[in-house]
């Protein structure tokens, strides 16, 4: 019997997870990155490395991708590539829009004129979308653009829209926070239990925002159900609150630490106009993967637990 190949075009967090769980389905992966890499280390880390098809590909050049899906044939395209750092996002306008928006529409358009029959996947993110009672939903409206990294997920949410109407089998998959060890260490939760285990104070920003925090393998499951379903948008999220606070209380009392002595507020990295509450609606996700039955396990407290006992 035939193996499915899937293809994941960027070498990050998620890509790696979900390599992880499509080799226990017994899928061949090709794993692609701009640089050719000695070593990747979130694959390394995971222990599949030497499991992986590893490719340098340039998102930008038509004439690579076309090679790529042409030689590979692959039965699943998931394209994770794309500068996602909202920081960065000032810095790097032109990389941020490229890598999350053109490479995108460049996979679209050769799958299209190439008549390649494939599923294509494209990473999104919830905070393209305005909150209604601090929540989302695909029936949201976008925010008002205000850097390059939002202005290109918007385009790249439609692009899909369209490319699917015009017959591709293509879905945006639409990421809250997505939580693992395997994060860097300026990420929130990961940086306040590295803090906390080592008894050390942890410069923070605003700490009473609200947002939805999610665990890696829960969100590569549904990323991996969602192969076998019509092509769509998905909200990918756990769907539930976590306070900023009750993080920094639950890491810091993991090691018998009152958080209250162990934090400053640094108001560089206060946002500007953010939402209080930004929470993603995961109902409909669960209602078209309801026959897997997927629900999130670990969130809450629970996740902040998951994460500070494995940094």
């Amino acid at each position: 019997m035939k193996k499915i190949k899937s293809l994941i075009v960027g070498s990050g967090t998620i890509g790696a997870y979900l390599s992880k769980l499509l080799l226990k389905k017994n899928h061949n992966i090709v794993v692609t990155s701009r640089f050719r890499k000695k070593k990747y280390k979130n694959y390394e880390k995971l222990k599949i490395s030497k499991k992986i098809k590893f490719k340098k590909l340039n998102i930008l050049k038509k004439a690579e991708i076309k090679k790529i899906i042409i030689s590979e044939k692959p039965d699943n395209i998931f394209y994770f590539a794309g500068q996602s750092s909202i920081p960065k996002s000032y810095e790097l306008p032109k990389e941020t829009f490229q890598s999350n928006f053109t490479g995108a529409k460049n996979f679209l358009e050769i799958i299209l004129k190439n008549k390649i029959y494939t599923n294509f996947f494209k990473a999104n993110s919830g905070y393209i979308f305005k909150p209604v009672k601090g929540r989302i939903n695909l029936k949201s409206k976008f925010i008002k653009p205000n850097n390059a990294y939002v202005r290109a997920q918007q385009k790249s949410y439609k692009i899909i829209k369209k490319y699917r109407k015009k017959g591709l089998r293509c879905s945006s998959l639409i990421f809250m926070q997505i939580e693992s060890p395997l994060r860097e260490k300026s990420f929130f939760i990961k940086k306040v239990c590295l803090h906390a285990k080592i008894k050390k104070t942890v410069t923070v920003g605003n700490i009473n925002t609200i947002r939805d925090y999610s665990w890696i393998e829960d969100i590569v499951k549904a990323i991996y159900f969602s192969t076998f379903i019509k092509p769509c948008d998905l909200i990918l999220s756990s769907g539930k609150k976590l306070l900023g606070r009750n993080i920094l209380k639950t890491a810091y009392k993991l090691n018998g630490l009152n958080y209250k002595k162990f934090f400053l507020i640094n108001k560089k990295f206060i946002r500007k106009n953010e939402n209080k509450i930004v929470i993603g609606s995961n109902n409909l996700t669960k209602q078209k993967l309801k026959k897997f039955n997927w629900e999130p396990k670990i969130f809450g407290n629970k996740l902040v637990k998951k994460i500070y006992s494995l940094v």
